[in-house]
């Protein structure tokens, strides 16, 4: 029998679970598994051979399927979503910081990325731990930011006149009228860590509440330079079989796009979770 290991990515974001195979986690395994998520904010698995059917499985243990009003989805498997680039489009899905849902009342809980179809070279994903940033912060800006919350919108990316639909990945999104925005605490605390987590993004924050945009925009972009500081972040080289699983509450991720004139296709299951506090 194989010995599960955790081996870190960087010092200060990821780990890799080894030696263990999704589609089969006995109960042991599945709570070490639970515990490095737990702890780590998000986590890596090689060498898997999993199905769709297996990824939803595997995902419907850890919660209820969110099915995205966005992404164009996987036509034999509506809880999949397609993360695609293909080889003639310039413009890739997740080329910027941010973390999935965050625009919603309840935010995601984790998304799973399965490695499908890879370019040659490149494509990598880049994340950053929230409680790492968080944790580096002064004592006096932490009290500041402990009162405050930030409204959260989506239509800068996905409405009518947001990124995607102006993009050679138009085709493929659809909602655009299905837009909104959420409020949340700047700094919350984790629903299964009980830690303190930095929840902004550059992707979806769009202002303090109370605050107007260009007031905001100082204060945020701080803190969206601090939080991609090298001592937080890991950058994740997929291969075959790799599996990327994070927590939308303790990590940010930005999927780099540097490959051009090659085809990338990953299927992501995102897993409903709760407001925040």
């Amino acid at each position: 029998m194989a010995t599960t290991v955790l081996r870190k990515l960087t010092a200060g974001c990821g780990v890799e679970v080894l030696g263990v195979d999704i589609a089969r986690l006995s109960n042991s395994d599945m709570e070490l598994v639970r515990q490095a998520y737990v702890d780590h904010g998000v986590i890596f698995f090689r060498d898997q051979k999993i199905t769709p059917e297996d990824h939803i499985a595997f995902a419907r243990r850890w919660g209820e399927i969110d099915i995205n009003r966005f992404f164009p989805a996987n036509g034999q498997y509506p809880e999949i979503a397609e993360v695609r680039k293909e080889k003639e489009q310039k413009t890739n899905i997740g080329g910027g910081w941010h973390t999935d849902h965050s625009y919603d009342p309840e935010p995601a809980m984790g998304s799973i990325l399965v490695a499908r179809e890879l370019p040659a070279d490149g494509g990598d994903t880049l994340f950053s731990n929230m409680y790492a940033a968080y944790d580096a912060l002064s004592v006096g800006l932490k009290n500041t930011l402990s009162t405050m919350r930030a409204v959260h919108s989506n239509a800068m990316a996905f409405g009518a006149a947001g990124f995607y639909k102006n993009s050679d990945q138009a085709g493929g999104f659809k909602g655009e009228s299905l837009v909104g925005e959420a409020v949340h605490p700047v700094v919350i605390t984790h629903p299964l860590s009980g830690r303190k987590s930095l929840y902004v993004n550059p992707g979806f924050t769009t202002h303090f509440e109370g605050w107007t945009e260009a007031e905001s925009k100082p204060l945020l972009d701080f803190l969206f330079a601090h939080a991609v500081k090298p001592e937080f972040t890991c950058r994740f080289q997929w291969h075959d079989g790799s599996v990327a699983f994070w927590d939308n509450r303790a990590t940010w991720h930005y999927a780099v796009n540097d490959y051009h004139g090659e085809r990338r296709l990953l299927h992501r299951i995102t897993i409903g979770g709760c407001a925040l506090a």
